[in-house]
This record gives C-alpha cells, structure tokens and sequence, in this order.
C-alpha cells in the first residue's frame, strides 16, 4: 500500500472534511511545479545525547544538515539549572533561523490562571509564516504530560496543517491518545481559521508493536504510514517515529538519517520526508500576519514565535 495514500472512504472522514481530495487520475500529472518541502520528526531526547552529554548544538547541528522546512521535535525541555541553552525551544529557533512553535499550558479550569509552563514537550520549527496555533492536551491522570501542537502554515497560496505530538509509554495511554488526538483534529474548524489544502501529523508515537494500538488507529483515520526503524539511534530495531499526510499533497523519499552525528545525538534518529502538491491553489491567497503581531482569531493557546531577529 502507497504510504498516507488516503481513500474516499478516509476523505468523509471529519478529520479531512475542510480538506478537498485529490483529482483522480494519474499523480504524476496533477502535481505542480515549484519543488519540494522537506519535513523532518525528531525526537532529541532534551539534548541528552547516548554519551550522556547534555549538548543542544549537537542537535542544532543534525537539523541544520537536514535543512527541513518543516521539523516536528519530540522532548524539546527547558532546563532552568543549567547554564548552556536552558530554553532549548529559543536556542533551536535561534541556532536553526526558523519560526517555532511551542506549547503553551492550558488554564486552569476552576481557578482561569494558567498552569505552570511545560518543562518538556513538542516543538515545531518551519520557514513558513504561522497563520494559528493552538495545544491539544493528551495528557492522563497520574502519567507524564503529553501533547500535540495543531498549526496552520502558509505556504505560497497553501495552507498546511501541521499536527506534532508524543504519545506516551503504555499501550492504554497511547490508545487514549490516538483517540483523543483524532478527536480534536476532526472538530469543526473555527469560522475565522483558514481551510487547510493538506494535513501533517507526524510525531514520536512509542508504539513498538507494529501496527497494533495507536498505529491502527491513525492508520485507519489518516491512512497508512510507511515503518522506518528510528530507535534506538546506535541499533534502530523500532519504527517508532511516524508522519502522516492526507489532502492535496504526496508523501515521498522517506529517510532515516543515520549519519554519525545523528546516531550520538539523541536515543532517536531523524525520519525525514519531501512532500509535493498536487493540484492547483484554488483558494483566495491567505495573509500572513503582521511581525511580532498575533493572527486576530488566535486564541489564547497560540505560542507562535517569529524568527529570530
């Protein structure tokens, strides 16, 4: 089966209902001119490389060779004690030149004020300009924080939907999580965000039974991912790291970076991707918004960050 090839059946689908299918007929052909975006899903272990060293500029390193338009990180942390890089989320967006999205706590639901900061979580870091950004809670009772970052790109005349996300260690919890992050990407999008042309999700999902758990969930909603072995970086035996993609977009020339640098760096290796489009904008161009100013139907979720100065 063609990885993420996504059926009528996966089109009426709620997650793909502000997404339009693809033309029949041959892909090849649809697809237009003006190249490529490299995607990459890396999880970098909070900088804490199989040496035990704690060196962001290793990672900083890894994503500058890869070079991705858009990146999904995995473990991203703040580390207040020391000294060298503790906000790891600004040093990356720094050091790579790129937009980051980061999480950003959610209020409190007797009290309103916000929860304390995440100290680890996702990241998205793109060239793209960020049109909304919200953070979906995976987080269960008692177990690790989890979440997803849901973001809308533009890109050219399109609109990218890009969805990161870490699941978490036990085979329920990541059950409950597949089933609450497809929930929350098949809500109905609010009237001011803009229609996506395609959608992203790619992620550390800590699935190591194949397509068992969490893989047949999303495999069924979203269509079937390709299986790279990304882990343990220094003997990858587990596909662990997954991307997936629906709508008016291709999937192709999935890699796992297995380079020397990559393999200390972190506990995962980098699964990197090219998507193409297919088809032709048909949508009234999308407005970026103003630098330094926040999209006026951004709510109060939204940690969109623009590139460094």
């Amino acid at each position: 089966m063609e990885p993420n090839k996504v059926n009528s059946r996966q089109m009426s689908d709620p997650i793909f209902a502000a997404i339009p299918a693809a033309a029949s007929g041959n892909r090849r052909a649809a697809e237009a001119p003006g190249g490529t975006i490299k995607i990459v899903t890396y999880n970098i272990h909070a900088c804490v490389g199989v040496d035990r060293r704690y060196d962001p500029a290793r990672i900083a390193a890894v994503l500058l060779g890869i070079d991705a338009d858009i990146a999904c990180l995995q473990e991203v942390a703040a580390r207040r004690r020391i000294g060298r890089h503790p906000d790891q989320w600004a040093y990356l967006a720094e050091a790579t030149g790129r937009r980051i999205v980061k999480p950003v706590p959610a209020r409190d639901e007797e009290t309103g004020e916000r929860r304390l900061p995440w100290r680890i979580g996702n990241a998205i870091l793109t060239r793209f300009p960020v049109l909304f950004a919200r953070t979906i809670d995976l987080s269960l009772p008692g177990l690790a924080p989890r979440t997803a970052i849901d973001a809308d790109l533009l890109v050219g005349e399109r609109v990218l939907r890009v969805a990161a996300t870490h699941f978490g260690l036990s085979a329920l919890e990541r059950r409950l999580q597949s089933n609450r992050l497809i929930a929350a990407l098949g809500e109905p999008p609010a009237a001011s965000r803009h229609p996506a042309d395609a959608l992203l999700v790619m992620g550390d999902l800590n699935e190591w039974r194949g397509r068992a758990g969490a893989i047949a969930a999303l495999d069924r909603r979203l269509g079937q991912s390709a299986a790279y072995r990304t882990f343990p970086s220094w003997m990858p035996i587990l596909s662990l790291d997954r991307i997936y993609l629906g709508g008016l977009a291709v999937l192709r020339e999935l890699a796992v970076d297995r380079s020397p640098l990559a393999r200390l760096a972190s506990d995962h290796l980098p699964l990197v991707g090219q998507l193409s489009w297919r088809g032709s904008a048909r949508r009234p161009r999308a407005r970026p918004p103003a630098p330094g100013r926040r999209p006026h139907w951004a709510p109060a979720r939204i940690a969109a960050a623009g590139p460094p100065a």
